[in-house]
């Protein structure tokens, strides 16, 4: 593709060079350039890549996307000086992949907690619609039915693009993909083209990143700002800052609830351990799910339908059939009479909510055994919030390792510990090693008794000091209680 075609509708300040000139590839990465390639520099909170633009040269880059050009120029580069080279990154991906996301319906996800519910509910659903259908996740990329793995919630801009591509060749028709507040920040959906934005919840989170929650608000928020008005804005009207998010939006605007007065309002009639029954649109119907907050995901799920033109009724049926997305509240029991549930609650408000779900639809005569960490290099605000919420909420709380990465765990722990209150000591066990954590709620549990394994739900790893180590949640109960029971 000729350079000119991917600058198109790029904002430049400057041009050094020609830009009618072939270009093989686009690549943030000066290692991984060959020969033709363009070279974008980026100013990370890190690392200045435009320190990188001699060694990408000599990696065969044939041209240099920058804010800040190099006092010497090399003959035969062509040097593109523009405003802003993240929002530039976007535009030129989408120009280089021929602009995919015009070519398929993408509708996008954001919000604190249920992004990967809903967007893997959407998928669930739209496949059994009959639809070709993308989805892009924490949990994992999927064209049709083929995995992809992700090593992001929101991949880069090139990524992104290339999958997007990748599902318009397979001949994909809509596209659900989690859309995160890095990535709102970072410019990496700039370009992209959504028919539809849907917000779930806004709670504490990333505040390491964002440094303030008006901040994390305002970034969630810019989303749906740059919705086009092609589009829809689907919010969830019983967070206070539901409407806040459809503001100045151009996109229409719809709502959905279980409370307030709204486009889109389910009723929850019935919460038990296998499942629960919702009322919608005066018909009852009965789900796998489990929960409020799974209430509030299925009827985002329900709006999103709606709004996308498929039929009522095979929608209502289908929202019967749908399964929790991995590592969302999975629960399985054994043969010796325990429940154990594996979620990926990482924040307070997560916790809170999966911990008084399992409080509403237990018996009251059995143990609720918690295990939970949190994770390193994040936000150290919420730990203390979630010891508190833990040591309330659980019958024994165990505390343990996360992903520490480069932290010391139990400095971690401890952070942890200072939310529990006294009253709740105890309750509380702490062991850092988090195999022996749950390898003892294996052990201190009897026949009836729940297993909350929280923090870290699909993951198949463990990060400490760098190093990825293999670790499953999910697996290691089942291998140590199917020896147990």
């Amino acid at each position: 593709m000729k350079l000119k075609d991917i600058l198109y509708k790029v904002s430049i300040r400057e041009i050094h060079g020609s830009t009618n000139i072939k270009a093989n590839s686009i690549c943030l990465d000066s290692r991984q350039l060959g020969s033709g390639s363009v070279f974008i520099t980026r100013k990370g909170t890190a690392v200045d890549a435009h320190s990188f633009i001699p060694s990408a040269i000599e990696n065969g880059a044939r041209v240099i996307v920058c804010e800040d050009l190099p006092h010497e120029l090399v003959d035969e580069i062509t040097y593109i000086c523009v405003e802003d080279s993240a929002l530039a990154l976007g535009i030129m991906a989408s120009n280089f992949y021929q602009n995919p996301s015009e070519n398929i319906i993408l509708c996008g996800v954001t919000g604190t907690n249920g992004k990967t519910s809903i967007a893997s509910l959407l998928y669930q659903m739209f496949t059994e619609l009959g639809y070709a259908t993308g989805l892009i996740s924490t949990i994992g990329n999927k064209i049709n039915n083929r995995d992809i793995e992700a090593t992001h919630t929101t991949p880069d801009a090139i990524q992104l693009n290339s999958l997007l591509k990748e599902m318009t060749d397979a001949g994909c028709t809509y596209c659900f993909m989690e859309v995160s507040s890095h990535a709102i920040d970072q410019k990496r959906i700039a370009g992209l083209k959504f028919a539809g934005g849907i917000f779930t919840n806004i709670t504490h989170d990333h505040l390491d990143y964002h440094g303030e929650f008006s901040n994390y608000l305002k970034v969630k928020k810019a989303f749906f700002d740059l919705l086009p008005a092609t589009a829809f804005a689907l919010s969830n009207a019983d967070d206070k800052n539901g409407k806040f998010m459809l503001q100045n939006t151009r996109a229409d605007k719809y709502t959905y609830g279980l409370k307030s007065v709204c486009d889109f309002r389910g009723t929850l009639m019935e919460n038990l351990l296998d499942g629960m029954m919702l009322r919608i649109d005066g018909k009852e119907i009965w789900c796998k799910l489990i929960g409020e907050f799974n209430a509030y995901n299925l009827m985002a799920v329900y709006g999103t339908a709606i709004l996308l033109k498929q039929d009522r009724e095979r929608i209502l049926t289908l929202l019967s059939q749908l399964d929790t997305a991995e590592g969302r509240f999975e629960h399985f029991r054994t043969a010796g009479g325990i429940t154990v549930i594996v979620d990926y609650a990482h924040t307070p408000d997560a916790l809170q909510n999966v911990l008084r779900t399992i409080n509403t639809v237990r018996t009251g005569n059995e143990q609720l055994i918690t295990v939970v960490g949190a994770g390193g290099d994040r936000d150290k605000s919420k730990r203390p919030l979630m010891g508190n919420i833990a040591g309330q909420l659980s019958d024994k709380l165990i505390l343990t390792s996360d992903n520490p990465r480069s932290e010391d765990p139990a400095e971690i722990i401890n952070e942890m510990k200072a939310g529990v209150e006294a009253i709740d000591y105890k309750k509380l066990l702490v062991i850092t090693n988090r195999k022996e954590a749950i390898s003892t709620a294996c052990a201190l549990a009897k026949k009836g008794d729940i297993i909350l394994v929280a923090g870290k739900g699909h993951e198949k790893y463990q990060e400490i000091k760098g190093v990825r180590y293999p670790f499953d949640d999910k697996k290691l109960l089942e291998e140590i209680l199917i020896q147990t029971t």
